[in-house]
């Protein structure tokens, strides 16, 4: 049993078809018609489509300006991506813990972190549930920081009935396959700020405003632009947005009432007031249970698992250039090596979540302890 398996069919199929038969490729309306999509979805007031998450994230620091040597705040439990974003800029990230029951950036140790050379504060949305937001924007507020939301996992995802993405300064979603909808590769910058949509929009395609007659390049910018194929999928998969996040809090909750009385099994949380996306189902397993062996268990019953994600400062990378201790990072140590992700999306059926449960189970049971 694969860990994801997006839902597409014959829609996205006729949307891809439509695209490559009008001969227009490249961003053009379809991208605009899928920007419109993601606005009226999401409340925002401006979005802009980009090649993926990863370069939405970077587009966003350039455009906050973000400088070579300047820090951003982030939490240390993520996809490397959130990091390297921000040394693709030039700029430092600064790693603080999370809290151990969400996965998300602990905004107790926030204030602690900034120092006259912080330009941002970047949450993460930890598999799609929204990072304590009005603590984390209290601080920036106070201390003059914009906030980057990386919601890449989150898009439907909701807090105090507001969007990820929304909650900050600007946020970034992502159309990767294992995200809430696909693109195939693709991301999406959300904001309310017109200055710095419009800086978004001319940094994305080269530095390009457009004239009567052509173009004149007014900075130095990027291609980060997203083509009309992939947008067409993205449209077809907005048409069943609220079907996917539906079906993906459905069967997390199914999960969740097999998995709860495994013993050394914490499954997810869901703190009031949030909608979790559930775009992964990571579970903590005990200290004592070796997480890896559990993973290799899993294997030999044929259902996929992975880590949660990772602790970047134990990557080598990191670790080498920013040597940081894993004392200074517990609850990310912990959950980089404890955290267990589970197969879910909308189309399992009860039988496949029995199967999930029961293969944990057992694989828990024969791991050895530490």
């Amino acid at each position: 049993m694969r860990l994801n398996v997006p839902l597409t069919g014959a829609p996205e199929v006729d949307a891809v078809r439509e695209v490559i038969e009008s001969g227009y490729l490249t961003q053009g309306a379809k991208t605009a018609a899928f920007e419109d999509s993601i606005r009226a979805y999401t409340s925002a007031r401006h979005a802009a489509a980009v090649s993926s998450a990863t370069t939405g994230l970077h587009l966003a620091l350039v455009a906050l300006g973000v400088q070579p040597g300047d820090e951003v705040v982030i939490p240390g439990f993520s996809f490397p991506a959130t990091a390297n974003a921000v040394i693709q800029q030039g700029a430092i990230p600064v790693f603080v813990d999370i809290d151990a029951a969400t996965f998300n950036l602990d905004p107790a140790l926030l204030e602690a972190a900034i120092t006259d050379r912080t330009r941002a504060i970047m949450p993460v949305h930890a598999f799609g549930l929204c990072a304590d937001m009005d603590a984390i924007t209290a601080v920036a507020e106070r201390r003059g920081l914009p906030v980057l939301e990386d919601a890449a996992c989150a898009l439907g995802g909701t807090y105090d009935g507001r969007h990820a993405g929304t909650l900050g300064t600007a946020g970034v979603y992502s159309f990767h396959p294992r995200k809430i909808i696909t693109t195939a590769e693709g991301g999406m910058i959300t904001t309310d700020d017109d200055a710095l949509a419009a800086r978004i929009s001319v940094l994305r395609a080269h530095g390009a405003v457009r004239g009567e007659l052509f173009m004149e390049f007014v900075d130095a910018g990027f291609n980060y632009r997203l083509s009309d194929v992939h947008s067409a999928i993205g449209l077809a998969q907005m048409t069943r947005i609220d079907e996917i996040v539906s079906g993906r809090r459905r069967a997390a909750a199914a999960l969740t009432s097999r998995v709860a009385g495994i013993a050394g099994v914490q499954a997810p949380t869901e703190p009031a007031g949030t909608a979790h996306t559930f775009q992964s189902y990571v579970v903590r397993l005990d200290d004592d249970i070796d997480r890896d062996e559990v993973i290799r268990r899993m294997r030999t019953r044929d259902v996929e698992t992975t880590l949660g994600t990772y602790g970047m400062h134990l990557q080598p990378y990191f670790r080498e250039r920013f040597a940081i201790p894993d004392a200074a990072l517990p609850e990310t140590t912990r959950a980089h090596h404890q955290a267990l992700t589970l197969p879910l999306y909308p189309q399992l059926t009860d039988d496949d979540l029995d199967t999930v449960a029961e293969a944990l189970r057992l694989s828990v049971g024969e791991s050895p302890r530490r």
